[in-house]
């Protein structure tokens, strides 16, 4: 176990003592109490469910001081100064570790130092020693990953603390639980976009949910967290509609477009006037009964920041429909935000017209979530709408052709085989949930689909129109807010192509960006056991949303990745991709790889005819990539396999590995699929983190719970993978330039893989699959191909970060 911590702010010996006075732990007359009586007293306040003395001393007595006396009894005999073993034996204990099973009492230092905890190394303390021990215990870590403070305000430490003018309370740079969860506001209020995508004749009201403290009844301002999520009102069922992947790949006519004409004309249809206005309120008119759905913003809303939810056009409860990942949904988007920061309408319901303001709201806005949702953040910040200070984009989207299409070829997320853009729009139009609703625009709907398929193309592969106008890294010059990035390094849905492409821009952006690369897939990460994922975003949003001064932007690493080899191993760089990290390059012959260029490496060649096995055997696509990988298997013949000598130093990648070769296909259409593989027996780190304990984190006093969780080392494996990527020989050139290919005439291909972090340990051999269908992601052709590769003419570039 390591709790790593970026969090934790240093603060001066009078600082801590005016924030220890200011959550009423610290007497303000403590200069005049004896130092037993402050010892005692400010123990007996850390058990705030406790409500007399004796029972406040009882809890004492619980906790072991020495082998010999519990914690009442050692705090009989001190005088002038406390032992450092002990304070900090108690300490583990108040931060839920287990005497004998986690330390020993006569060395509680040595599991702090083995597990990151932060101690002072000092023989014993005297009062003032004692009072910054005391602080930085607040802000330590505790076994659930929360902070020691937070898991105080759990228990009651902050309960009825506000007064009759509610103000938030600032700890060590971060925003405290001190609102009431027990008496939210639960709204709902509908914005008036300043579209019509059901062409109705109205423009589109958009339902959006809001979940405030009561508090701000009472005049406090307070910000938004903001979630746009296609999902917040269910989804559905769209199996029968995915696409059929047992096809061909289609022999493209050639063509040369330029890219800059790849552009959509925008919709001539004009825009109803706006509603009439008939009156205005400070109510709403219905109540929320959907919940909250992300742990991260609940445990905000304990701390006083509004949680807003809206599923955007064609959701149930909104109007419009749903068009995946289009200019149209941005705006559905953004709108929501114009009304939080004061510069759009909205009303208490869809017929009368009373208008409802976000009143309640600083006009201090941040994006937040996962996929979609963190896609839809990625596009609402690429517009420069005022108001959003920052997103914190999770597994995002940022160009849907990297979602959907790979170098001309369709390529699906993993698990996903046969979804598409319009798959998705059909998934979230909840509309017909309503079956009324859905009466009014069902039609509609049918013919945008139409409209989704013909401009996805599935049969070319390209980049086209479609895609350009769904590419949000196009308008990142409009980019006003500071960006938070999270994404997973085996995360086979959301490629990391999306975060990849998007931070290479973002270098030269004015704005302030981090990022946060884990071991995960597709999943979040703000319960992760051994990173304060929370904590840092508390300090940040407290500093975005609520102005607060508390260095956010230098104390948070600019990159931080989660180390592949090692458990609950968190290390930080300045970059990711950089340009100038070193390469080295390794040249193919039979079955190897050798960073010495080979002379005279011959040809070779590997079968194309894997899907008739892959059907017949009626396996999974994990386990068709293990037995491709595997020594032998009956998909041995779909694949050529290069094997480097094991490593004597380990070997950090970073960056795009590039493969570089000259290939023949006797067709006048091919494809080419790369897999980078760590090959060796290992026991690695699982992709899913489990469940240290179900419902381990608290969120806030009598409040939600989330699941603690972490990343395990799993029983050994042979081989991981790196990295892959996927390319069709007719866009050897780029995505939307289409050239001819003759069968069996050689083309050069130079096929940049999906960028990575990963430490190849020292003894583990770098390997290479070259292959050409991928039943998990490509079209799955059953005629059979026969490919040439040239190995004299293949390298493969890898860059890392040591020499």
């Amino acid at each position: 176990m390591q709790l790593n911590q970026f969090a934790r702010l240093t603060k001066s010996q009078s600082e801590q003592i005016t924030e220890l006075q200011r959550i009423h732990l610290l007497p303000k007359d403590f200069t005049q109490l004896p130092f037993q009586v402050l010892a005692q007293d400010i123990f007996q306040r850390l058990f705030p469910e406790a409500h007399s003395q004796s029972t406040q001393s009882g809890q004492l007595s619980l906790l072991q001081a020495t082998t010999e006396l519990n914690l009442t009894a050692y705090l009989e005999t001190i005088d002038t100064s406390f032992d450092q073993v002990v304070f900090y034996n108690v300490a583990l204990q108040l931060l839920g570790f287990e005497m004998t099973t986690d330390f020993e009492l006569d060395q509680p230092t040595a599991f702090m130092a083995a597990t990151k905890l932060p101690f002072i190394d000092q023989a014993a303390f005297d009062q003032t020693t004692f009072i910054e021990a005391l602080y930085l215990l607040l802000t330590t870590r505790s076994q659930t990953g929360l902070l020691y403070l937070d898991q105080l305000a759990n228990r009651g430490f902050f309960a009825d603390w506000q007064s009759d003018q509610p103000q938030f309370l600032i700890f060590n740079g971060k925003v405290q639980p001190v609102f009431d969860t027990s008496h939210l506001i639960r709204e709902v209020v509908y914005v008036e976009s300043s579209l019509d995508t059901d062409q109705d004749g109205q423009r589109d009201l958009l339902e959006t949910t809001i979940f405030r403290p009561r508090e701000t009844e009472a005049g406090l301002k307070i910000p938004a967290l903001y979630t746009a999520s296609p999902y917040y009102k269910g989804i559905n069922d769209v199996d029968a509609d995915l696409h059929n992947v047992d096809t061909t790949v289609a022999t493209k006519p050639v063509q040369q477009p330029n890219l800059a004409d790849l552009t959509q004309t925008p919709t001539t249809a004009p825009l109803p006037q706006p509603r009439a206005v008939n009156g205005t309120s400070m109510t709403t008119e219905l109540n929320a009964t959907d919940d909250s759905n992300y742990s991260l913003n609940d445990y905000f809303l304990a701390r006083g920041f509004a949680n807003v939810y809206a599923g955007g056009i064609g959701t149930r409860g909104s109007d419009g429909v749903r068009t995946c990942g289009s200019p149209e949904e941005t705006a559905s988007t953004t709108a929501i935000i114009e009304w939080l920061a004061g510069n759009r309408r909205a009303f208490t319901n869809r017929t009368d017209g009373i208008e409802i303001k976000a009143w309640w709201c600083n006009h201090q806005v941040a994006m937040t979530g996962k996929s979609y949702l963190g896609t839809l953040a990625t596009a609402a910040a690429t517009t420069g709408v005022e108001g959003l200070r920052t997103i914190v984009a999770e597994a995002a989207i940022s160009s849907w052709y990297d979602y959907y299409r790979e170098n001309g070829l369709v390529v699906a997320p993993i698990d996903c085989q046969g979804e598409d853009a319009d798959v998705l729009a059909k998934l979230c139009q909840t509309r017909q949930k309503d079956a009324a609703d859905h009466a009014l625009s069902g039609t509609f709907f049918a013919d945008q689909l139409k409209a989704l398929q013909e401009g996805q193309d599935r049969i070319t592969g390209n980049y086209n129109a479609f895609w350009a106008a769904r590419n949000y890294r196009d308008n990142l010059a409009n980019l006003n807010c500071d960006v938070i990035l999270v994404h997973g390094l085996n995360d086979w849905n959301v490629k990391l192509q999306n975060a990849g492409a998007l931070w290479d821009l973002l270098r030269d952006q004015p704005v302030n960006k981090k990022l946060f690369l884990h071991q995960g897939e597709h999943i979040y990460m703000n319960n992760i056991q051994s990173i304060d994922f929370t904590d840092m975003m508390n300090l940040w949003f407290t500093h975005q949303l609520l102005g607060i001064e508390n260095q956010a932007v230098t104390k948070l690493p600019a990159v931080t990745i989660q180390d592949n080899a090692q458990e609950a191993t968190w290390t930080t760089q300045a970059d990711w991709l950089a340009l100038d990290n070193p390469t080295t390059t390794f040249w193919l012959n039979e079955q190897t790889l050798s960073t010495n260029a080979t002379e005279n490496a011959p040809l070779t060649t590997f079968k194309d005819d894997g899907v008739a096995a892959f059907r017949a055997q009626k396996i999974s696509t994990a386990a068709w990539q293990d037995a491709l990988i595997a020594d032998q298997s009956s998909f041995t013949g779909n694949r050529l396999r290069f094997l480097g000598s094991p490593l004597t130093e380990p070997l950090i990648i970073d960056g795009r590995i590039q493969f570089r070769t000259r290939v023949a296909v006797n067709a006048e259409r091919g494809l080419l699929s790369v897999l980078v593989i760590d090959y060796g027996q290992f026991n690695r780190l699982g992709t899913t983190p489990a469940v240290l304990a179900a419902k381990g984190q608290q969120l806030g006093y009598q409040w939600r719970y989330d699941d603690l969780k972490e990343f395990k080392l799993n029983r050994p494996s042979n081989y991981q993978v790196i990295t892959k990527g996927h390319i069709n020989l007719q866009n050897r050139h780029n995505s939307y330039q289409t050239d001819a290919v003759t069968p069996n005439e050689f083309y050069d291909i130079t096929l940049d893989l999906q960028p990575t972090h990963y430490d190849l340990t020292a003894g583990h051999q770098l390997g290479l699959l070259v292959y050409a269908t991928d039943m998990g992601m490509t079209i799955r052709e059953e005629q059979a191909f026969v490919y040439q590769v040239d190995l004299a003419a293949s390298q493969l570039i890898v860059p890392h970060l040591n020499d």
